[in-house]
């Protein structure tokens, strides 16, 4: 039977993967954000308290993240994804129910722990069953995150004015009743790529390991990916309230930045699509030249309409950056080796989003204003896009391939990056 035949449909999949992200992602990570208000008055949090559950989810995601890619490579993707999911789902029933900070503490750390199972072996998973369309399923994939920030911004507000001060555990139920359902999803509908079984990916010698990691282009693509985690979350921490420091009402940067995450929605799948027919390198320059762009347009001025156009520029190239980075990674290594690539470039993306804050704030309080803040982050997106020229430039053969194996020439290999 032929490649094409054995594959799972290819809508269902994609289906499982974009909830994926939008649990482990848009609810796990970054719905605490508009849960946290309520959270905190009911509990009695101090707001150090709650920027270190925060920083714990964080951290878990941090330390495990390159574990899960092992998991992946050594028993299959699929039974990464399911451990992740069904603890995630634990630590969303722990937190409807718990009241001691400790153990809270735990339950969102236990978030941080499963997503590091469940994201980079799914994006594995969908690369490795689909390399001709390898952009298109990735960027469908981080349209979930999009989707899961919309559900979140919407559905919380309205179980806050519903259930009163239990809403924010209503809400944490709900997401586990999302999460488990994605899991039976994935239970019944995802399997492992045959190539994953076929070449015993989990018995990796340490040296067939070393040379991921140690390989330059798969370290320059994990660096580019740190830069883009980094820049990101100084944005959605700060633009906000550098848009209302500026004289600008709470209410209109709400909706600017709705319509951000809108946008993002149809941009991850849009600039995946134009990827595998225009060039990974192509597509991932032109995206981080935008976001480029649209950082500096609040150090130009602060007006209403430099910050619309920031947050409407952002919104159609911050998923595409996602998701051309995100399928960069995959494309530098043979399939057997994605689980482990691709987690050990979240690696830098887990770490540039847990400094990113802290460097931000720091400059934030020294410096009395935002300026020097983003300033600081414009100037790394440049190096940032300075390696994308690097990345446009990569070779069409793989960076590590199958041991023993002669390099891919370009023209029967439509997933490298032109």
């Amino acid at each position: 039977m032929s490649q094409s035949a054995k594959r799972p449909n290819m809508v269902i999949t994609v289906l499982c993967g974009t909830l994926t992200s939008l649990v482990v992602i848009g609810f796990a990570r970054l719905a605490y954000g508009v849960i946290l208000p309520a959270m905190r008055t009911d509990l009695g949090l101090t707001y150090q308290q709650a920027g270190i559950l925060s920083t714990v989810t964080a951290l878990c995601y941090v330390c495990f993240v390159l574990a899960g890619g092992l998991a992946a490579a050594r028993w299959g993707a699929k039974a990464s994804i399911m451990f992740g999911m069904l603890t995630v789902v634990v630590g969303f029933v722990g937190l409807a129910f718990a009241a001691n900070l400790w153990l809270i503490t735990l339950l969102m750390g236990l978030l941080g722990f499963g997503t590091a199972f469940v994201f980079a072996p799914m994006v594995a998973l969908l690369a490795t069953w689909f390399p001709e369309k390898r952009g298109l399923v990735i960027g469908c994939m981080t349209s979930g995150v999009g989707i899961g920030v919309l559900v979140s911004g919407l559905l919380v507000p309205f179980l806050l004015s519903t259930f009163g001060e239990q809403g924010w555990r209503v809400s944490w139920g709900i997401f586990a009743g999302a999460a488990l359902f994605v899991a039976v999803m994935i239970g019944v509908f995802v399997r492992n790529p045959p190539v994953a079984v076929a070449s015993a990916a989990g018995h990796l010698p340490s040296d067939q390991k070393w040379l991921i990691y140690r390989n330059p282009r798969v370290l320059i693509v994990a660096t580019t990916y740190g830069i883009i985690g980094l820049s990101y979350i100084v944005q959605t921490v700060f633009m906000v309230s550098f848009m209302v420091e500026s004289g600008h009402s709470a209410s209109i940067a709400g909706r600017y930045m709705a319509m951000m995450g809108l946008l993002s929605i149809a941009a991850g799948p849009l600039w995946g699509w134009v990827s595998d027919f225009w060039g990974r390198g192509n597509a991932l320059a032109l995206s981080i030249f935008l976001v480029i762009l649209a950082m500096s347009l609040p150090l130009i001025g602060q007006t209403l309409p430099y910050f619309f156009f920031h947050f409407l520029v952002m919104g159609v190239s911050i998923n595409g950056l996602f998701a051309m980075i995100q399928t960069s990674a995959t494309d530098q290594v043979a399939p057997r080796y994605i689980p482990i690539a691709f987690s050990f470039a979240t690696l830098f993306f887990a770490v540039g989003q847990f400094l990113g804050p802290a460097i931000a704030g720091w400059l934030i309080e020294t410096t009395g204003g935002f300026t020097a803040a983003f300033s600081l982050t414009l100037l790394v997106l440049s190096v940032g896009f300075g390696l994308t020229l690097l990345i446009r430039r990569f070779p069409k053969e793989l960076a590590v391939g199958e041991p023993g194996a002669m390099p891919i020439p370009a023209s029967e290999d439509p997933t490298r990056a032109k």
